[in-house]
C-alpha cells in the first residue's frame, strides 16, 4: 500500500498554483475541470510520478472552518521534507514567501514554517543526521 495523493484546502485555486509551483518550486502534475469543478495537483520535481498533493478549494461542508481552525492553532496544513531547510528558507523567502517561524532546530530536526497566502501553513523539515 502507498499514499499516492493528499490534500490541502485552498481559498483560491489559482492562487494557490501559483504559490505551489513559482514560490514553492513544485511542479503542475494536473489540472482539467468539469463544469464549476477543477482538479488540481502539484508533485515534486524530484518525484514527478511520486506523491501528489491535490490543490483542493474549501468550499465544501466544514473546508473552510477546519482550513481556519488548523491555522488559528499553528498547526501545517502539509509537512514538505528536504535536504537543506536554511538554503529552501532563503529561496522561498526571497520569492515573496511569508514566514512565521525562520529555521529552527527542534528535536532530532530543524523546522521552519510559512504561510501559503491561501490560508495554510506549511511546515519545512529537515531531519537531522546523526
Amino acid at each position: 500500500m502507498k499514499i499516492k495523493l493528499t490534500s490541502v484546502y485552498v481559498d483560491d485555486q489559482e492562487k494557490a498554483l501559483h504559490f505551489y509551483t513559482e514560490v514553492l518550486g513544485f511542479a503542475k502534475k494536473a489540472d482539467f475541470s468539469q463544469g464549476p469543478f477543477r482538479w488540481l495537483t502539484v508533485t515534486s520535481p524530484e518525484e514527478l510520478d511520486g506523491t501528489e498533493l491535490q490543490i483542493a478549494p474549501n468550499d465544501g461542508p466544514g473546508a473552510k472552518e477546519y482550513q481556519q481552525a488548523m491555522f488559528q492553532k499553528g498547526r501545517p496544513a502539509a509537512m514538505f521534507f528536504t535536504e537543506d531547510v536554511k538554503s529552501d528558507y532563503e529561496r522561498i523567502k526571497a520569492r515573496g514567501a511569508e514566514f512565521t517561524m525562520p529555521p529552527t532546530d527542534v528535536t532530532a530536526s530543524t523546522i521552519a514554517m510559512l504561510n501559503d497566502s491561501c490560508g495554510n501553513l506549511i511546515q519545512l523539515v529537515q531531519l537531522a543526521r546523526y
